[in-house]
C-alpha cells in the first residue's frame, strides 16, 4: 500500500486534477486520457481489485457508480453517452492495483472494447 500510486494521490503526496472529493471517494482526471473526458473514481481506502471487494464495500461501489452519472452530467457528456468500467487484473487491463472506475466520454466508442 505504501507504493500505491492512488494511495499517494489520496494522501496528497502526488498532485492530481481533482473533480470531486468527499470522505470516501476521490475523482480526478486521468493523466493519460483515452477520451476527451477521462476521469478516474477511486475509493479512499485501498482495495486492490474487484476480486478483493467484500460485502461491506457494496455502498462504496454504489456511490462510485452513482458519482459517475453525476460527473457525466457535470462534464456535459451524459446526453451523447459515455462509458464506465472497472478493469480487473492484468488480462483485464488493470495497471494500478487500487480499485478505480473509469468514466470516459466525448467521443464514440466501439464494441467490443479492446
Amino acid at each position: 500500500m505504501n507504493k500505491c500510486l492512488f494511495c499517494k494521490i489520496v494522501k496528497g503526496d502526488i498532485p492530481a486534477d481533482k473533480v470531486f472529493e468527499n470522505e470516501s471517494i476521490l475523482a480526478f482526471r486521468d493523466i493519460n486520457p483515452a477520451a476527451p473526458t477521462h476521469i478516474l473514481i477511486i475509493p479512499k481506502i485501498h482495495i486492490p481489485t474487484l476480486n478483493d471487494l467484500k460485502p461491506e464495500h457494496s455502498n462504496l461501489v454504489g456511490e462510485m457508480i452513482q458519482l459517475s452519472s453525476v460527473l457525466a452530467k457535470k462534464e456535459g457528456i451524459a446526453e451523447a453517452g459515455y462509458r464506465t468500467g472497472f478493469n480487473c487484473n492484468e488480462a483485464g487491463g488493470q495497471t494500478v492495483y487500487h480499485l478505480h472506475l473509469h468514466l470516459m466520454g466525448g467521443r464514440t466508442f466501439g464494441w467490443p472494447p479492446g
